[in-house]
């Protein structure tokens, strides 16, 4: 019996292979028919991703979105404005329009200057102050440039804000007939700068008068004019402001008449020039380049605007907005230097030959060594 189950082993192990063989095969179809009937994907196939593939960790950090690509970085200070102390020839007026046009429209600004105006204790004093190097600019008239450069004073022109005088002698009473030599030269005269002094009342009275028992000397009135003519203590002021000081004085009363000074022949010349220390003109012109460049701009807007120009002053002076200004207003317009840099070098050498001729110099100065056009350097 045991030898006829060995002999059959065979065929029932084969039998069994069989059988497990088609067991595989079966599953492998059913699948195959499972796949079959499963949806092919397309683009337009919803596909549901397990959330475990997406969902971060707990202790992840919810960071926002780097925004460094939407933010334009912070803008580039400006460099610093370089600092300017301008001192006036006197107290402020509609004479200085230019630089408080150009000081409020921010045109220093823009040639990357701060000018800060300083108003004289004295009429004197600002040149002093220029030669010391206690301010950078400072305000004046030619006639007192050529007296304080034949003293080696170290000043210079740079720029011309009016070429015309602005004061002439003011004589009290009304105007005579004739303003004869001699009625002129019988006057006691008042002044307040060298040029009144040295200049006009020189050429106004002749030794022969001086030399007279009875001879006042001239009288220095610094800033006030208008107190002794008031009050009779002087006959005449050599060079007083011919916009201002008769109406005020008219205001009172009090009438007056002026004597330009062509009409005593004396030569024309800038009446409102700004000086710059000479020892140090030729580094700085750059600077002083810049400056004057911001005052043609101003003097062109006061040009075009006279109206805007006037309320300017107005609004951001108070202390400017009277009767007597607005008056002068309109002269000080056609007077007003619209190429503040330029040099007419013409009338300096001829004003140079008038103070030589006169015995108030003893030698002519080169014209470099008087005034300069920094755009030319």
């Amino acid at each position: 019996m045991l030898h006829s189950i060995s002999r059959s082993w065979p065929l029932v192990l084969l039998a069994l292979c069989l059988l497990f063989s088609n067991s595989i095969v079966y599953a492998n179809e059913e699948n195959n028919e499972e796949a079959l009937t499963t949806e092919i994907l397309s683009l337009e196939s919803e596909v549901v991703v397990p959330e475990t593939f997406w969902q971060p960790p707990e202790d992840s950090i919810d960071e926002a979105a780097p925004t460094m690509a939407l933010i334009p970085p912070p803008p580039l200070e400006p460099p610093p404005l370089k600092q300017l102390t301008l001192m006036l020839d006197w107290y402020l007026s509609p004479q200085h329009a230019a630089l408080i046009v150009a000081q409020e429209r921010g045109l220093f600004a823009a040639q990357g200057l701060e000018v800060e105006l300083q108003t004289p204790a004295d009429p004197s004093i600002a040149i002093k102050l220029l030669a010391a190097g206690e301010v950078d600019l400072a305000l004046s008239r030619q006639p007192l440039l050529h007296l304080n450069a034949h003293d080696g004073v170290p000043v210079s022109r740079i720029g011309t804000l009016f070429e015309t005088p602005l004061n002439a002698v003011i004589v009290a009473g009304s105007e005579q007939i004739e303003d004869t030599p001699t009625l002129l030269a019988g006057l006691h005269y008042g002044f307040a700068t060298r040029e009144g002094r040295d200049v006009v009342i020189e050429r106004l009275l002749p030794r022969s008068i001086r030399q007279t028992d009875g001879f006042l000397p001239p009288e220095s009135v610094h800033f006030d004019a208008a107190s002794p003519l008031r009050e009779g203590r002087i006959d005449a002021i050599a060079d007083g402001y011919f916009h201002y000081l008769p109406p005020q004085l008219a205001t009172e009363g009090i009438t007056t008449h002026v004597i330009q000074y062509h009409d005593v022949e004396i030569p024309h010349h800038d009446g409102l020039i700004v000086l710059a220390n000479s020892d140090s003109v030729i580094r700085r012109a750059p600077t002083w380049a810049r400056f004057l460049i911001a005052l043609e701009e101003a003097s062109y807007w006061i040009i075009d605007n006279p109206d805007a120009a006037w309320t300017l002053l107005a609004t951001s002076h108070p202390v400017l907005d009277n009767t007597i200004n607005a008056a002068a207003w309109e002269d000080l317009l056609r007077r007003m230097a619209l190429s503040p840099a330029a040099l007419d070098a013409r009338r300096y050498k001829a004003f140079e030959s008038f103070l030589l001729q006169n015995g108030l110099i003893d030698e002519v100065l080169p014209i470099s060594r008087l005034a300069i056009d920094p755009h030319s350097l």
